[in-house]
């Protein structure tokens, strides 16, 4: 990205914080909510300082609650209304309005991730990428400038599975108009460009020499290949050093106008609209696009064949990849492989995995595990990097532990503790605009009820002790690890006995 559209990007997103922090204030309860609202994890969130009141009487007539006294009652949290239709060009639309602020998002959610590159790695990426970098009449600084001078900011991005689109915008219906109109152009009508076309693939093969030196990214990209072998999932998402340069403008073209139809969208959209208003603008988004229907759905991959491989590369650390096939989106052991995960590795301190590696022996700054549901099977992942001559042991420490926990399942307290961080975290899934847009993405790309998030939390409360361990049991195994590790061939001693005080840290910051 050059320096004039870095500029023209953030100018544009600090006019519309300056603007969504006015109607806020105007706006804003005399008791705000517990928790501040955040933005999606594709959108990094913008932390704002509330200066102190001067005037200190203010002050002493704010009433102040300690969180004792908020015992056990449930945080207040958005009850969405989320209304769905169909474009009569086939796009599924989800809706929820949300008056509080003049501004509305749009994401649209394409089944073109690159599980549908086929024989061309990183084709998928390229048609994404390429979305925003001419028009007919625009180039690409003519783009930027076009959505910064209204107001309204684009996105994009391009993972396994989907490819997005994103547009905020002032809900205001002149500032709203045009920024739909360049919108359905960008999405529907891209020109890719050759110059621009060129700039990319430079800018990816420049990237794979990176990666060289990246021994988390070796790592990553053979722990996919060999977890997933010749299934799409299995291929690197953003293509590789053979197959970029010989992408052509034709293959996006091609790509784009069947990945790209209106058959294969999903349209959410939450913001200051109407009904009316909200049926309009899905109306004309989804005309923008080509015609056409949904792509077949991804294939289940074939089960792997465990085992250790090893990625020689001169390092003081070694990182450590541990994976199994998991679950699809949408299946019903979610809640309970969710709690489980939670109490093994996925919620940070006082997890297992962090408290017997990190916090007794000092082997790594950080261990973490968790569930990546997708179309098809997504993988489950526990990842960590330690010290080079220590990996060996580190390993076979975690796999004890997960040996341990699939054989006893959690405690009791371990539950309720988990329940309790679920159920205190859950209202900033839907405490701004652009969460609720992302998880009505998500809903309608899954196929899951309109209801998905409150049957959630209800089944979350619901389970047991030993629901947790029957499921976890059920889709992994103690010894079907698929092992990827990145360092050097040293010597390996014995690992530290656990200690409240572990005697020596990790050493240096981890290696990215």
């Amino acid at each position: 990205m050059s320096k004039r559209h870095l500029r023209h990007g953030l100018s544009g997103l600090l006019l519309l914080i300056l603007v969504g922090l006015l109607a806020w204030s105007a706006n804003r309860p005399a008791h705000a909510p517990a928790h501040a609202p955040a933005e999606t994890p594709a959108e990094p969130q913008t932390g704002v300082e509330v200066p102190v009141p001067a005037n200190e009487s203010a002050v002493e007539q704010i009433p102040l609650e300690s969180l004792a006294e908020l015992g056990d009652q449930p945080l207040a949290r958005r009850t969405l209304d989320i209304q769905s239709w169909q474009t009569a060009e086939g796009a599924k639309v989800l809706f929820v309005q949300a008056p509080e602020l003049p501004m509305f998002d749009l994401r649209l959610t394409f089944a073109a991730g690159s599980s549908q590159d086929g024989d061309t790695p990183g084709l998928a990426l390229l048609t994404n990428a390429m979305l925003n970098e001419g028009v007919e009449g625009r180039d690409v600084t003519a783009i930027a400038e076009g959505f910064e001078g209204l107001g309204a900011e684009f996105g994009n991005g391009s993972y396994r599975d989907m490819a997005v689109a994103s547009l905020r915008s002032l809900s205001e219906p002149g500032k709203r108009g045009a920024a739909l109109e360049l919108f359905g152009q960008v999405v529907g009508h891209p020109t890719f460009p050759e110059d621009s076309l060129q700039r990319i693939k430079n800018q990816l093969m420049a990237s794979f020499e990176l990666q060289k030196q990246n021994p988390g990214k070796l790592a990553s990209l053979e722990l996919f290949k060999q977890l997933y072998g010749d299934h799409p999932y299995g291929s690197p998402s953003e293509g590789t050093p053979a197959s970029i340069p010989g992408i052509s403008r034709e293959q996006l073209q091609a790509f784009h106008a069947r990945a790209y139809a209106a058959g294969n969208a999903v349209i959410a959209l939450v913001g200051d609209l109407s009904r009316e208003e909200a049926q309009a603008i899905a109306a004309q988004v989804s005309g923008s696009l080509p015609k056409g229907e949904a792509l077949p759905t991804t294939p289940a991959p074939a089960a792997p064949e465990p085992g250790v491989h090893a990625i020689e590369f001169p390092s003081s650390q070694t990182h450590l990849l541990l994976a199994q096939l998991g679950i699809e989106r949408g299946d019903p052991d979610y809640a309970a492989l969710y709690l489980g995960n939670q109490i093994l590795g996925g919620g940070g301190f006082g997890t297992r995995l962090m408290e017997e590696v990190r916090e007794k022996r000092g082997l790594t700054y950080g261990i973490y595990s968790g569930f990546s549901p997708m179309r098809s099977n997504g993988p489950f992942m526990i990842s960590l990097q330690t010290r080079a001559d220590l990996a060996q042991g580190s390993l076979e420490l975690v796999q004890r532990l997960v040996r341990e926990f699939l054989a006893d399942g959690p405690t009791q307290a371990e539950l309720e503790r988990s329940k309790r961080e679920i159920a205190g975290s859950f209202p900033l899934s839907t405490a701004s605009n652009a969460d609720i847009v992302g998880q009505l993405g998500s809903i309608g790309f899954y196929d899951l009820p309109l209801t998905y998030l409150e049957d959630f939390m209800q089944q979350v409360q619901e389970v047991t002790v030993e629901q947790v361990r029957e499921a976890m049991n059920k889709h992994l195994e103690a010894d079907g690890f698929v092992i990827v590790t990145a360092g050097p061939s040293v010597e390996q001693k014995e690992l530290p006995p656990p200690s409240d005080q572990p005697i020596e840290q990790p050493s240096g910051v981890p290696e990215h």
